[in-house]
């Protein structure tokens, strides 16, 4: 584990339950979620924490900063892929894919219809 993938585990684990307190979290919930998927090759269940932007009802678009020194967006990649988004405190399924163009790199996630 580099540098950079150490100080990024200690971030997540200071964000998660910054997200779940009273008075920061739904502050913090207006552009930070945690999204859950289970790892290509690993097969195990992974939660982080994401800084995302909503676009319309059924679309969350996550940005993925220094791309290069991270992992986890890959899974996305050709996609779709099963993921899971924390929204106003419920959690709604959808399928994400990795795209990476002139503007950066993002996971952009479908969400699947709310269920009744």
């Amino acid at each position: 584990m580099n540098t950079f993938q150490r100080v990024a585990k200690g971030v997540n684990t200071v964000m998660r339950p910054l997200m779940k307190a009273p008075v920061v979290g739904p502050m913090l919930g207006k552009s930070m979620t945690t999204v859950t998927y289970t790892g290509r090759r690993s097969g195990r269940t992974i939660s982080l924490p994401v800084a995302f932007k909503r676009q319309g009802d059924d679309t969350v678009i996550i940005g993925v900063a220094a791309p290069s020194q991270k992992t986890w967006w890959r899974n996305f990649q050709p996609g779709p892929e099963p993921i899971t988004v924390e929204l106003d405190g419920v959690a709604r399924t959808g399928a994400g894919v990795a795209k990476v163009g002139e503007k950066g790199t993002a996971v952009i996630v479908t969400l699947d219809a709310p269920s009744s």
